[in-house]
């Protein structure tokens, strides 16, 4: 196993800690180079097409986190916006709230100065609006840096995984292929 992945990490690249997955040619060739023998081989491909998988359902719950995360991000700015449009007018902002799953309130709004933003953990925090804007912005601008690299890393996964089953293809066929000869060879010997 361990002449395998050396072999792999020697021609393929990785992405994130990903490691890539080596596209086999010649069957022959890799089976020798590895020092493995046929079902050595297609079990240790099958281990990394199930490590690829399990990666790969990881970075897709990331990635459904991230993107329920933006959207509620956005709300958060445009609400403060709308808070900081209407603090020199003197006019109040009703607004509805969620109190509890279900249960709604409303709240009269006057001159806000300041928002209190929920950072998790329990623990939220009050800002100016200018100051909330800005960390609600960087948020955003990282939440959608971090989807962009996790879109990035689940496509490279993918090919990944499409290699490795292409490979585990070849591996068998070309195994199902040696026995056939070997078949036919034992078969004419007995003819002759």
């Amino acid at each position: 196993m361990a002449s395998l992945s050396s072999t792999a990490a020697e021609t393929t690249t990785e992405r994130r800690g990903i490691p890539g997955a080596q596209f086999v040619e010649d069957v022959e060739r890799y089976l020798t180079q590895s020092g493995l023998d046929v079902n050595s081989s297609l079990s240790f491909l099958q281990e990394r097409l199930q490590q690829y998988k399990l990666v790969e359902m990881k970075l897709l719950a990331q990635q459904r986190d991230l993107q329920a995360k933006i959207p509620d991000i956005e709300k958060c700015l445009d609400v403060v916006a709308i808070l900081q449009a209407k603090k020199g007018t003197g006019e109040p902002l009703i607004a509805d709230f969620e109190v509890s799953e279900g249960i709604y309130s409303q709240a009269r709004i006057e001159n806000a100065c300041s928002v209190c933003l929920w950072l998790g953990a329990n623990v939220m925090l009050e800002y100016s609006c200018e100051e909330g804007t800005a960390l609600l912005q960087k948020n955003l601008d990282n939440a959608k840096a971090s989807l962009e690299v996790l879109v990035a890393d689940l496509q490279f996964l993918r090919d990944q995984v499409t290699i490795t089953q292409v490979t585990i293809a070849r591996v068998y066929n070309w195994d199902v292929h040696q026995k056939r000869r070997m078949r036919e060879a034992v078969t004419a010997e007995k003819d002759s």
